[in-house]
């Protein structure tokens, strides 16, 4: 069993990228810089207490206020997996690296899928091809009404995504279309299955809250197996239990959007006496980057700064508070999927050294290794520790 008071928070600003990885115009990303181009975009960013932590201060970083005394360490992380979805950043920054990417369908599902997909849920289906969401149920959302086929499509992304109206399919009947999605699709490497209801008419049908992902486990044990297994708590808040398959979590708590998030992570992390609490800000991805709205991810950004002060103020001696992302998400791009970008790396604490550029990090799991370190557990066989480098 774990015997210390020790603790830490990781917050994943989702999509939140800080410039295009060397390799990004192999996913068609070039030119990509979501922190940048938005700040560009939005005529300036009021994120004060990121900037006094160090965000403009890592490598490439333009366009924001560079503080002279940063209170946090500060760097760049380089993905080392294939692949630029939430699963495959989520797992890197808790220690396991993908030398295969999920399977991507650009031309859409193929006849096989589908045909079975029909076979074992009953029903048919309507699209079945890449999408944006918002755009697939106006398009398709009254003739769904009409025949009530579920509305499956694709991104850029690993994901089979099914889209009923709650009053054709009601949500528990959705869960269960997507779990057996989820048992067929795994011989086909698809990373997530993601509910998505939605109500109201034609011309003005919107998204519940009730989306769930239905993710693939983890090939290998992650930091929060590893932490669960020695005795330590491990708190999941909002969506993150279901990216690793509701795997290596002591307790998991449900959470809507950033507000909702970030309230329910506060009172966790004042109650939690030791452990890793791991929290992800949807709002930033779902909401503005795969809409490309600029207005609302500024907007959104702007308000999460607003909550940094009662954060750190919940930080002991001993704490350690990690703030990154797991991809990107330009809302200034004509694309509106992820996109192939570095990720910030934001280290806080009372015995964290402030100031101190950690550069750029070959591996989201470079995290991994350094809260192992911290914690007193066996690493893992990739990623390097910078714990020796922030130590007070």
């Amino acid at each position: 069993m774990m015997a210390n008071n020790k603790r830490a928070l990781i917050i994943v600003m989702d999509g939140l990228g800080v410039g295009e990885l060397p390799d990004a115009v192999d996913y068609g990303d070039s030119g990509s810089n979501t922190l940048c181009n938005l700040a560009k975009a939005a005529k300036g960013l009021k994120i004060d207490n990121l900037c006094a932590m160090g965000i403009g201060l890592i490598d490439g970083v333009t366009g924001l206020k560079r503080a002279v005394n940063p209170s946090a360490s500060y760097g760049r992380m380089k993905q080392a997996s294939k692949g630029k979805d939430t699963t495959t950043g989520h797992w890197e920054l808790t220690g396991v690296i993908l030398d295969k990417p999920f399977a991507t369908y650009p031309d859409g599902f193929p006849k096989e899928i589908m045909d079975e997909f029909s076979s074992l849920t009953g029903r048919g289906w309507l699209c079945g091809m890449p999408a944006s969401g918002t755009v697939i149920i106006e398009r398709l959302g009254k003739e769904h009404l009409l025949t009530g086929k579920p509305i499956v499509y694709t991104s850029a992304d690993s994901v089979f995504q099914i889209a009923a109206h709650i009053d054709v399919i009601p949500v528990e009947e959705l869960y269960r279309i997507c779990e057996i999605a989820r048992g067929f699709l795994r011989r086909h490497n698809v990373g997530r299955v993601i509910a998505r209801p939605f109500s109201g008419r034609p011309g003005s049908f919107q998204r519940t809250g009730g989306r769930k992902d239905f993710s693939l486990e983890p090939p290998k044990e992650t930091l929060l197996d590893a932490l669960k297994k020695s005795g330590a708590r491990v708190v999941g808040i909002g969506k993150v239990p279901d990216i690793f398959s509701h795997r290596g979590f002591t307790s998991e708590v449900p959470a809507s959007g950033n507000k909702d998030i970030l309230d329910k992570a506060l009172l966790e992390r004042a109650a939690l006496g030791s452990g890793l609490l791991l929290a992800n800000l949807v709002d930033f991805d779902m909401l503005y980057g795969h809409r490309n709205d600029v207005a609302g991810y500024a907007k959104a950004l702007e308000y999460f700064d607003s909550r940094i002060p009662e954060i750190l103020g919940l930080c002991g001696k001993e704490d350690i508070l990690i703030m990154t992302a797991d991809h990107g998400c330009d809302p200034t791009t004509p694309s509106t999927d992820h996109s192939r970008e570095y990720v910030p790396l934001l280290v806080y604490g009372k015995g964290v050294r402030g100031g101190v550029n950690l550069g750029t990090r070959d591996s989201f799991s470079d995290v991994a290794q350094t809260l192992a370190e911290y914690f007193g557990i066996k690493g893992f066989s990739r990623g390097r520790s910078f714990l020796a480098e922030i130590k007070a």
